[in-house]
């Protein structure tokens, strides 16, 4: 059994749906987690994960809109999380690449969404893209000054410097369908490196299809696709890496278990 750890199911029609979630459970997808990328979205994810066992939910603000509304107390985001099937906070974080929001606002609602995760007792999903010193630095704040917190730094494609510093905070690290980019090997390397207890997988559907669908949407059943690249990279089968990852995922992800 696989989990996809992250995608965002909001962007598959009411019609395509059902043959997404046919499609995960025919390939051993039997859990996944859909997204939040803004508040207003929160009550839509919880119906979805409300009509679907298999799907649980997260709720927040991606740094792409961190600039649309001011930035949200930890208490209201944090409140968000009292429903049974929100299992925790995201996605936050920075994101320098596309900069679609101003940085000092996504470095507000980054420690906001921190906070927030601190208050509720539920991991936080981390945005990480061509800001990883400042991750780091953020994020060692937090926790230095505030006590520790849950997190994972999703769909990881950042420098071994981040992984490793986000592990030593006990943070986890999750893999997408990068992982199986030709071009991947310093990645690669990096998910063989790091310790066997942080490690997951996602696809951040309908983005980033894995090879052999590069180009294509992206959907939950293809997380066995990283999966097979990351046994692969640690010298495991694909029976192995399932156990390891569901077993990372519920003790992430304490709400499910």
């Amino acid at each position: 059994m696989l989990i996809d750890s992250h995608c965002h199911l909001d962007y598959f029609t009411e019609a395509e749906l059902p043959g997404v979630l046919q499609r995960a459970a025919e390939a051993d997808v039997a859990e996944m987690v859909t997204i939040g990328t803004r508040l207003d979205q929160a009550p839509a994810s919880k119906a979805l994960a409300e009509a679907h066992p298999q799907v649980w939910c997260t709720v927040g603000v991606h740094p792409h809109h961190a600039g649309e509304a001011p930035v949200p107390a930890p208490e209201a985001i944090a409140a968000l999380t009292e429903h049974p099937k929100v299992i925790g906070i995201g996605e936050s974080g920075l994101d320098y690449f596309y900069d679609k929001s101003p940085r000092d606002v996504q470095q507000a609602s980054f420690r906001a969404h921190i906070r927030a995760a601190r208050l509720a007792g539920v991991p936080l999903a981390i945005h990480a893209r061509d800001a990883d010193d400042d991750i780091v630095e953020i994020l060692r704040d937090e926790r230095d000054n505030g006590g520790d917190f849950a997190f994972l730094l999703h769909c990881f494609s950042s420098g071994r410097p981040l992984a490793e510093a986000a592990v030593a905070m006990g943070g986890y690290v999750s893999f997408s369908g990068i992982l199986t980019f030709p071009r991947s090997e310093a990645l690669r390397d990096i998910a063989r490196d790091l310790p066997e207890d942080r490690l997951l997988v996602e696809t951040d559907a309908p983005y980033l299809a894995p090879v052999p669908f590069r180009g294509k949407r992206n959907e939950p059943a293809w997380t066995a696709h990283t999966a097979k690249v990351l046994a692969q990279a640690r010298g495991l089968g694909m029976a192995a890496i399932a156990d390891l990852t569901t077993e990372n995922f519920r003790r992430l992800f304490q709400k499910t278990a």
